[in-house]
């Protein structure tokens, strides 16, 4: 069910969209319901009681300047119901002393409480209401108290009214703009993760393809088949990465098939072709496996991820010849560590692979460490709950 406001609009919840009836239509009904019952019921009282036509045609009149005076509500609500409480005085003092009620003053007290012009409400309908009482005395009209009071209770329903539509109304406002705060802070969060996930694509992929290529042309002359190898390690690390890239970026294709993957299907049982892929002639990396089963889906996910980037920091930055990747699972954690035997890392400001790494963790309740390894250089260790879900 729409969660309905007063100002004529209906807001599906979860949904920013919002509909909207044309405005001549809000505008309009106040005015057509109004005319609809004074005008008829003055002409009808005109007739019953054989009225002069003087006094007839003001009736009238009277009757339709307050409708009429609706028409200005949207936009200047303040002056529109001081208008429709002046002619609802007249209306009220004309002769006869009975008649159609003045459905008019309450769409405008409704109106202006609405939109804001409370005082301009208060004070307007409570001085119109005062003269009404003082004038009809002096005119020798006699009213009687539970007419007086139960128009005044009318009247107070109206101020209500007014007031439960406003406080609608601000509470719609409030739930679009909160609507669209969750909206950009998901397209927000969406496209931080497309940035990481091809910061860790290109990144890696980049830093294979200069360590290969670096190898084949100083290995071209003096060792062929090396640099062959070497060569055809780029091919496979491009195509993959091309692979991956295409992956992620079918997330953000407006006509992406639905079938399509939204993101790279990266596991740990992808590790031995992401360690074979890194090494190189003077570079070394061995993969440990002591997982006897595997998690789920996201943490695999997330530990391919961070084994990635601490070994294209590895490569990229630790000057390193030998590195070793371990994967075991550890008081209800998955355990991965990364040592190298390079020159050390500084995590007093950790470059952005780090904070993705930290970020993939801890979107998933785990942590990254970053510290001396015992092997010389730097020790990368993340631990992720075993059971958690993205």
């Amino acid at each position: 069910m729409p969660l309905s406001t007063w100002d004529g609009t209906a807001q599906w919840p979860g949904r920013p969209e919002q509909f909207r009836p044309p405005p001549a239509v809000t505008l309009l009904v106040p005015v057509v319901v109004s005319a609809i019952v004074q005008v008829p019921g003055t002409i009808g009282v005109a007739a019953w009681f054989h009225l002069r036509p003087g006094i007839a045609l003001l009736g009238i009149a009277l009757a339709v300047a307050g409708p009429l005076a609706l028409l200005g509500a949207r936009r200047a609500p303040g002056p529109v119901v001081a208008i429709v409480t002046a002619l609802a005085l007249a209306d009220l003092l004309t002769p006869p002393d009975v008649g159609p009620p003045y459905v008019a003053l309450a769409f405008a007290i409704v109106l202006a409480v609405a939109r804001g012009a409370l005082t301009w409400a208060v004070v307007s309908v409570v001085a119109g209401w005062v003269l009404a009482i003082a004038l009809g005395s002096l005119l020798g009209l006699s009213w009687h108290p539970f007419r007086i009071a139960a128009t005044t209770a009318l009247v107070a329903a109206c101020f209500g009214i007014g007031a439960f539509v406003r406080v609608r109304r601000e509470r719609a406002a409030e739930f679009r703009a909160e609507t669209v705060r969750r909206r950009r802070t998901a397209e927000e969060r969406e496209r931080i993760r497309i940035a990481r996930e091809l910061h860790d694509v290109i990144g890696h992929a980049l830093s294979q393809i200069n360590v290969q290529a670096s190898v084949g042309l100083h290995l071209m002359d003096r060792d062929p088949e090396q640099a062959r190898t070497a060569l055809e390690n780029v091919k496979t690390t491009s195509k993959t990465a091309l692979e991956e890239v295409r992956s992620v970026l079918g997330v953000i294709r407006a006509d992406a098939d639905a079938d399509a993957p939204l993101a790279p299907q990266a596991e740990l049982a992808e590790l031995p072709r992401l360690v074979a892929g890194v090494r190189s002639p003077g570079f070394e990396v061995e993969l440990v496996d002591r997982l006897e089963q595997v998690p789920g889906r996201a943490v695999q996910f997330a530990a391919y991820r961070i084994a990635q980037e601490a070994l294209t920091n590895v490569v990229r930055h630790a000057d390193a010849t030998r590195a070793v990747l371990t994967v075991e699972r550890l008081e209800g954690d998955l355990l991965l560590t990364v040592d190298d035997d390079g020159r050390g890392s500084d995590d007093a400001v950790p470059g952005s692979g780090i904070l993705g790494m930290r970020e993939r963790a801890a979107l998933l309740g785990g942590t990254v460490q970053v510290e001396r390894s015992p092997h010389g250089g730097t020790r990368v260790t993340a631990r992720l709950p075993w059971s958690a879900v993205a």
